[in-house]
């Protein structure tokens, strides 16, 4: 397994978790990472990403001032912090590695994916 999520769970509406995923080192070393979210009978939509070295940072309008992407270089993890949790943001999400430096919300941009992990946050 290349990319592993986990941190997913059950949440009350204005709750917080944190979403960690490992990679192997060769997808994840000098490559911008990302993180996507996906309801039944939806497209598979964009979180937020980092680049390589964590200077450069993308999110969805949806979560900005609620979510926090980070990543730790020598441990191979991205994390997705989530707080102040809304219903609408109960999905799967998933972490996706890129094969560039840097990379935003085109999901062709990512050439490896976690299996995912379920969000649920009740209100």
């Amino acid at each position: 397994v290349q990319l592993q999520a986990c941190g997913g769970g059950l949440v009350q509406a204005g709750g917080c978790l944190r979403l960690s995923c490992a990679a192997s080192k060769r997808i994840f070393s000098n490559n911008a990472m990302g993180w996507f979210r996906q309801t039944p009978g939806k497209e598979r939509e964009f979180v937020a990403s980092i680049s390589y070295n964590g200077a450069s940072l993308s999110y969805v309008d949806s979560v900005k001032g609620r979510f926090a992407v980070s990543r730790d270089n020598a441990k191979n993890t991205v994390y997705l912090q989530m707080n102040s949790l809304k219903a609408e943001d109960a999905a799967v999400y998933y972490c996706a590695a890129s094969r560039r430096s840097y990379a935003q919300a085109d999901r062709r941009d990512y050439a490896y994916w976690g299996q995912g992990t379920q969000v649920t946050v009740s209100s």
